[in-house]
């Protein structure tokens, strides 16, 4: 399984400096600034409030989201995470990658019941499925089966079915 991502290929200087031709810098901004906020709060249901209403993510029920979680700053209304998840402390969860002759997008879908140890990054276009365990400090560079126990960078399978 490998991640589902758009490339769009740059002919000038590397993607970084197109940033604004591929997202409103004012939309930047106010992404910053509510997940700063986010990162912050220590109120769960406070926290998926803002994350529902100002980044238009979709946040299930009963999902936690720990202190200091980075969500994507440019597109993170690509970002679906189920039903009583818990995303771990100073977990980066990224929609985009910008690269020296292109830039990527991809949604990342994160499903229910799903564990995200802390320190961990996800990449563009990866799917994790219900009820996957994934070990703290963890590089999610390709989607998780439901139910399987990954970890490490690079990522390995640990347990198939928990």
């Amino acid at each position: 399984m490998s991640r589902k991502t758009e490339s769009y290929p740059v002919k000038t200087a590397n993607s970084l400096w197109h940033i604004y031709r591929t997202v409103p810098f004012f939309k930047v901004v106010k992404n910053f600034i509510v997940i700063q906020i986010a990162r912050y709060t220590p109120f769960l249901k406070v926290k998926n409030w803002l994350y529902r209403t100002f980044l238009r993510m979709k946040v299930g029920p009963e999902t936690a989201v720990a202190l200091m979680v980075m969500m994507d700053v440019m597109f993170p209304e690509r970002i679906s995470i189920g039903r009583n998840t818990i995303i771990g402390y100073n977990t980066t969860i990224l929609a985009h990658e910008y690269l020296i002759k292109e830039y990527r997008l991809g949604d990342v879908v994160i499903g229910d019941e799903v564990m995200i140890g802390a320190n961990t990054t996800i990449l563009p276009g990866v799917t994790i499925g219900d009820g996957a365990v994934i070990s703290a400090g963890t590089l999610v560079h390709r989607d998780v089966p439901a139910g399987a126990f990954v970890g490490g960078n690079p990522m390995q399978m640990i347990k198939e079915r928990v």
